[in-house]
């Protein structure tokens, strides 16, 4: 969930191993890695930008003030739930087929 919308549903397995929604990317790629010498080389994203107030939310996707995959589409329409494949579901304008 981001600012109280649900952004991507999927059993555990698929969520680590290939997240769809950028934000949910970005929270994998703060959990620390328990092997300190993988932790110091591992590549980081950085997420620009200050968290929109969850009272007067952005137009659009939610997180597109901060996301690092914004397109135009995503400052104007809010992204609905899409399934992707049997088991899961993401709300982002990069899985949506319009």
């Amino acid at each position: 969930m981001y600012l109280g919308r649900i952004v991507e549903i999927a059993n555990r397995e698929d969520l680590y191993r290939e997240p769809l929604h950028p934000y949910t990317k970005v929270l994998l790629d703060a959990v620390p890695v328990a092997d300190a010498s993988v932790e110091a080389t591992r590549k980081r994203s950085v997420v620009a930008g200050e968290v929109p107030s969850a009272l007067r939310p952005p137009p659009g996707c939610r997180f597109h003030t901060r996301c690092p995959m914004v397109m135009d589409v995503c400052r104007t329409t809010e992204p609905q739930l899409v399934s992707i494949g049997k088991r899961r579901v993401v709300a982002c304008h990069l899985h949506s087929s319009s």
